[in-house]
Order: structure tokens, then sequence, then C-alpha cells
């Protein structure tokens, strides 16, 4: 069994290794970034997780998940999806509160509770984040999705997902009426920052090319 602290070492690593597409590989100290730990810790648990056959590494050079630890942090990111979705659709979370307490819950070891909780609520396909929930047996797209910053003045795009779990950055979307499947019209976009004038429903708002980077959209 694996402790919380590997857990989220195999997670970090496949949540940055889906942004290099090209080059799966990641970096010390992208890893120590990540989660707020020093390079010498991160080659400490390295070592850990190599001798586990869980990472493959070079000396100063990029970590790779095996295809045993890959199988095992996309287990765990479908545990963390589920919690969020249970949170959100029965408790009546927000999708700015469900990521914290879902990092909690997500180190339950039962399998058992697991499926019965996919069963409970129908076998959601996407958490409130509109992120990909993992199946059973691991089946998971790992895909380069196009940001609200790449849209051009006068296309109309739909939100599906968000790269960004930061609580305040949820709070400041939601204000602007952006959630999942709102439709938006770039209406404007600045060349000297990325600015974007957007239309939402009703209500004209700006947003700096930062956030934009965030959001995901069709």
């Amino acid at each position: 069994m694996l402790t919380i602290t590997e857990e989220n070492y195999l997670k970090a690593l496949l949540h940055l290794s889906s942004r290099e597409i090209k080059n799966p590989g990641v970096g010390t100290n992208q890893l120590a970034v990540q989660l707020n730990v020093r390079p010498a810790t991160v080659n400490n648990m390295v070592k850990k997780l190599r001798d586990k056959e869980l990472v493959d590494s070079e000396k100063y050079g990029k970590i790779s998940l095996t295809s045993k630890g890959k199988a095992l942090a996309v287990q765990i990111i479908r545990k963390h999806r589920l919690w969020e979705t249970f949170l959100f659709t029965k408790l009546d979370f927000t999708w700015d509160e469900v990521h914290e307490v879902a990092e909690q819950l997500e180190h339950i070891q039962s399998e058992k509770l697991i499926e019965k909780l996919d069963k409970f609520l129908d076998y959601p396909q996407y958490d409130p984040h509109g992120d990909e929930i993992p199946s059973k047996n691991g089946k998971f797209k790992i895909e380069v999705k196009k940001t609200l910053a790449d849209c051009k003045p006068g296309s109309i795009c739909e939100v599906v997902s968000v790269k960004d779990n930061d609580t305040d950055f949820l709070q400041y979307v939601g204000s602007l009426g952006i959630g999942i499947n709102s439709k938006v019209e770039v209406i404007n976009k600045l060349n000297f920052d990325g600015t974007l004038s957007l239309q939402i429903d009703d209500n004209k708002v700006s947003v700096s090319q930062k956030i934009a980077e965030n959001i995901y959209i069709r």
C-alpha cells in the first residue's frame, strides 16, 4: 500500500506529464514547485518510487511514470473526481469548494466504496470542473485542449473545463458568469497584453490572458 505522500507524487507526475505530450518527462524542479517541496526531497521520494517500479528516472534527467505507476495515478484521479462530483451534486458544495475536500477523500483505499460511489452517481463522465473521470478500467484520455486565449475576436465558444482548480480562480471566473457549458463570445482582444473583452449572456466582461489560458473551450 502506498503512503499519501507517494500517491500525491504519482498524481502530480501524471498531471505535469499531461502538459508535455511530445516529451512527457518531468523535471525535478517542476515536481518540487508543484508539490511545494525542496528538490532534494523530490530526489529522495523518486528513489523510493523507482525502487517500487512506479517511476523511471535518470540522474539529473526527466522523471516519468512506469505503466504500473501511471495505472495507480489514474485510479487516484478517478477517486478524486468521483468525490468532487459527489460533493457537488449530492451535498451542494460549490465548484470552488470540492477540490480541497476531495484531496483528502481520494486516499481512501476501499475499491468497493468507489465502485458503489460510481454507481450511486450513475456513472458520471465528467467532474464539476469539466474534467473526464477515468473509468474503472483506467480508460482516460489525455489531450491538448484549446483555451479561451486561443480564440479570435468574433468567435463564439463553449466552456468545457478549467485548468486551474484554485479556489480564488474558480470564485473569480464564477463571479463573471463563466462556468461549465457557458457560451462566450469574444468581442475584442488587446494585442499588447492579450486581454479579452467577452460577451456572456447579457453581460460584458474583461479577462486577462492568464485567466483565459486557464479556461478550456470548444
